[in-house]
């Protein structure tokens, strides 16, 4: 398959209209996280993943997992789009009838698995990969870990138990925004150079600009390359927010829902309408 970046990027760009349009309609979610993601999640369900909307539980199919669980938004928007559900669900996003919480959850038709608690969803898709092996399954399993999140002490177990076991059927994507819910993530706690540390856990490391689509759609089609043996992390490069100008690297951004002039503002950036 041969990627369209245009159409990609138009793709992107309708998923983050999506995603604050949905934030705004309930006045509830995380709208920086998601938008930051946008490119990576577009090139993975629009390009890269062998899924099928129709077949949600197909066997064979590639799996992720949001272990970043709280940009929810850009997920469902992406399952919406893919057309697991109907996209009119995406404007009752947190509502109590509804199966789009405030996390991916498993009840959510094209979810592989329930989110939350963050470090969690890393080990997850480790053993999903495991399983992979040992079911003799094609499949791959990508995760998308955030910045703020590798704060957990979980996540390092997981990245060790990935490497021990050889797992080449397991891709993460780091959304490096460099902003969690309460400031910069070097002022909260300092990663350091994560991809030193994410090579001396015995991971295949590349780095990229992830909002740029065309340099997405390359790592991800380079994984395709890597040695069976060894799991890949992409360091994707984000910018908080990315889309909006004025809610881009701001933490408030974190999870405030936009007010009717700001969502007026940002669907105007965006070529968005407001209904």
């Amino acid at each position: 398959m041969t990627a369209n970046i245009e159409e990609l990027k138009a793709k992107a760009n309708q998923l983050r209209i999506d995603v604050v349009r949905s934030v705004h309609a309930v006045q509830s979610g995380h709208i920086g996280g998601s938008l930051s993601a946008a490119d990576v999640v577009t090139a993975l369900y629009f390009y890269k993943m062998n899924i099928d909307p129709q077949n949600p539980k197909w066997e064979d199919r590639d799996r992720f997992v949001l272990s970043k669980g709280h940009a929810g938004p850009i997920l469902y928007a992406a399952l919406a789009r893919k057309g697991y559900f109907d996209i009119e669900k995406l404007w009752r996003l947190r509502q109590i009838e509804s199966f789009l919480q405030g996390a991916p959850s498993m009840k959510m038709p094209g979810a592989d698995m329930s989110a939350g608690p963050l470090g969690q969803g890393i080990s997850a898709a480790v053993g999903m990969a495991l399983g992979a092996r040992y079911l003799g399954k094609p499949f791959k399993t990508y995760f998308m870990l955030g910045d703020g999140e590798s704060q957990e002490g979980q996540v390092w177990e997981a990245l060790m138990s990935a490497a021990k076991f050889r797992l080449g059927n397991l891709i993460g994507i780091f959304d490096h925004n460099k902003i969690q819910m309460n400031g910069r993530v070097e002022e909260v706690m300092e990663l350091g150079d994560v991809k030193a540390k994410f090579e001396a856990f015995g991971w295949k490391t590349m780095r990229i600009d992830g909002n740029d689509m065309e340099q997405v759609v390359k790592a991800l089609d380079a994984v395709d390359d890597n040695p069976v043996d060894t799991p890949t992390m992409i360091i994707s490069d984000t910018v908080k927010s990315k889309g909006v100008s004025f809610m881009e690297n701001s933490f408030r951004w974190h999870g405030m829902p936009p007010n009717d002039q700001q969502f007026a503002e940002a669907m105007k950036e965006l070529g968005g309408t407001l209904v």
